[in-house]
């Protein structure tokens, strides 16, 4: 990363790295790793790990201090803050794409607008700003680029708990997800899932991650199922 960029992407996060190698690693894709390093260990992909850990233990301290709400409650307003389509909004917002590290293949398949890539690179940052200064300075970061605008009354979209509380409501039996295909080059995978209940399929949805796949497919069946709780 040139000292330009690297200054620039430190003023966006509000935060100056000790360890330079640390924002470098954070902002390198693994296809980056692989055609200019030919070394996987130097991606973002472990700063990800991490720093999805960081941002859900800052998430749940700061929900639990504004919230006096049951647990479940809670649980799915983080992950409506936490998902990928909320981080990749960050993303865009603070226009973290353009730092972005890719092949020449991702850079054609217009790799910096992904939703999932935008969504690693966040936890990268995070995680990469917890290693330099510590678990305080990661949370001043999240605080202010993930959950400066919450509010109390915003809507969660953490459609799988949904489902699952309206169809457990009926029996002791919880939704099941299916992948049943994955189509699409190594770069831009396209999943599948279904979700089914009591031997019936309930919905069907696709997405870049496994993950999201299942969301959509949830989102598709609550409908379905909120016919059923009606019934």
């Amino acid at each position: 990363m040139n000292p330009d960029k690297k200054k620039q992407l430190e003023e966006i996060l509000q935060y100056h790295f000790r360890d330079e190698s640390l924002l470098e690693q954070a902002v390198t894709h693994v296809s980056y790793a692989n055609e200019e390093y030919k070394d996987l260990s130097r991606s973002n992909e472990r700063l990800e790990f991490l720093g999805d850990a960081v941002l859900e233990l800052v998430t749940s301290h700061f929900l639990y201090e504004r919230m006096e709400t049951p647990e479940g409650i809670l649980s799915r307003t983080r992950a409506g803050l936490v998902c990928e389509e909320s981080l990749a909004k960050t993303a865009v917002r603070y226009g973290l794409g353009q730092f972005l590290l890719l092949s020449h293949g991702m850079e054609r398949t217009s790799g910096r607008t992904q939703p999932a890539i935008l969504e690693d690179l966040v936890e990268s940052l995070f995680g990469a700003v917890y290693l330099d200064g510590g678990l305080e300075e990661a949370r001043k970061v999240i605080t202010r680029m993930v959950l400066a605008e919450w509010r109390e009354d915003m809507p969660f979209k953490d459609y799988k708990t949904v489902l699952q509380e309206i169809l457990q409501g009926e029996q002791e039996q919880i939704p099941e997800y299916v992948l049943v295909s994955e189509s699409g080059p190594p770069h831009k995978r396209v999943f599948t899932s279904e979700v089914r209940w009591n031997g019936k399929t309930y919905g069907i949805g696709t997405g870049s991650t496994k993950k999201e796949a299942e969301q959509q497919a949830a989102r598709i069946a609550l409908p379905k199922a909120r016919e059923k709780e009606c019934s």
